[in-house]
């Protein structure tokens, strides 16, 4: 299953982790029934955190991957709060309520008449920070007291 946002993430990632000299250990996953494999295949390689992709899928499977995260006691990052609030210890990346609102406005302007060629590709300019005080008490971690999220969730 190609997925061109998570190829171009992948991308960016590994850039990041070569960067700092961090060792990548790929877990791919297709259907959610690849997620408590997945963790497990984590764990063995005695992996220390996760960053979990941006896609429907594993939005959609955000419960899941918040489960199989507490269960090997991985720190996972992801990019949608969904995440956070299903379970997950932190997210950091964009609002997806703001894209939706978005998307209707573009629709309103095509309904009403205005041909989608001009109207402009929009990119989010804002990214949040929430974190999930429960997981991190569960994994027995402390964010500082000064950290500035934009979300806490308790």
């Amino acid at each position: 299953m190609y997925d061109p946002k998570g190829f171009l993430q992948r991308g960016e990632i590994e850039a990041a982790a070569q960067a700092f000299e961090i060792k990548i250990v790929p877990a791919d996953v297709r259907t959610t029934g690849d997620i408590a494999s997945a963790y497990e295949a984590l764990t063995e390689a005695n992996v220390e955190a996760v960053v979990i992709e941006q896609s429907n899928m594993l939005i959609a499977s955000r419960r899941e991957i918040a489960i199989a995260a507490a269960e090997k006691k991985l720190p996972t990052v992801y990019g949608y709060r969904e995440h956070v609030e299903a379970g997950g210890l932190v997210s950091y990346g964009i609002n997806l309520d703001w894209c939706f609102h978005r998307s209707a406005y573009y629709v309103d302007k095509i309904l009403r008449g205005t041909s989608p060629a001009d109207l402009p590709v929009e990119f989010p300019t804002r990214l949040y920070l929430s974190l999930n005080l429960k997981a991190a008490k569960a994994l027995g971690l402390e964010f500082p007291v000064n950290v500035r999220a934009d979300e806490v969730i308790e």
